[in-house]
């Protein structure tokens, strides 16, 4: 595969990746959550990973190509970041302890939450299903690579990026406020606020683009 396709893509898919949205909210979520660090952050990979073996064997461009499946993805991953966050806001409103207790939610929930997380979220729809086909060649000549496989390495380089600037984020906010447990239930707040709004906002844009 042209290695030029591969850094071009990856430029591309890392800008995004950085930019702060849903997965860093839950991201930061996961850090202040003790040990649902780790399954969260895996399950949020591992969405990434699913809607990657969804673009390669062709749900990608089914989807691409239906934009009314799309509105439904879109729609129902509002819904579930809606969810995110009013639970994270009710749990933030409770006795101090409750912060910084490690075991409030299970390991198990914290994955398939962070895989709801990802699997829903629109960034990660937009890089997998939009613009991976987009640096994938159909050539058949000799020793070429199989478009699926195009796909699924390019996918795979977008999933070990977030698995960089994810984990990042969570141990940042885990460590810089480890002794500050009351910064810890502002930032909590913050978090479930931001993927609250985030929520509103793509729920917001799907109406106005139905009328």
């Amino acid at each position: 595969m042209d290695p030029a396709l591969i850094m071009g893509f990856w430029g591309v898919a890392a800008l995004l990746v950085c930019t702060p949205g849903a997965d860093w909210a839950y991201a930061v979520t996961a850090g202040l959550g003790g040990r649902a660090l780790l399954p969260s952050i895996g399950g949020i990979l591992f969405g990434y990973l699913l809607v990657v073996v969804a673009v390669a064997v062709g749900l990608g461009a089914l989807v691409a190509a239906n934009p009314v499946l799309l509105d439904v993805l879109t729609v129902g991953g509002a819904l579930y970041l809606l969810w995110i966050g009013i639970n994270g806001l009710v749990r933030s409103a409770g006795p101090l302890s409750a912060h910084t207790a490690d075991g409030s939610v299970s390991p198990f929930a914290s994955f398939l939450r962070g895989a709801g997380v990802s699997g829903f979220n629109p960034k990660g729809l937009l890089v997998l299903v939009a613009l991976v086909p987009q640096f994938t060649t159909t050539t058949t000549a000799h020793g070429a690579w199989a478009p699926a496989a195009q796909m699924l390495l390019l996918g795979g380089l977008f999933v070990a990026t977030c698995a960089v600037v994810y984990l990042t984020v969570a141990v940042l906010a885990r460590r810089l406020l480890a002794a500050r447990p009351r910064g810890t239930i502002v930032l909590a707040r913050v978090s479930a606020i931001a993927m609250t709004l985030i929520g509103l906002g793509l729920l917001v844009e799907r109406v106005a683009q139905a009328f």
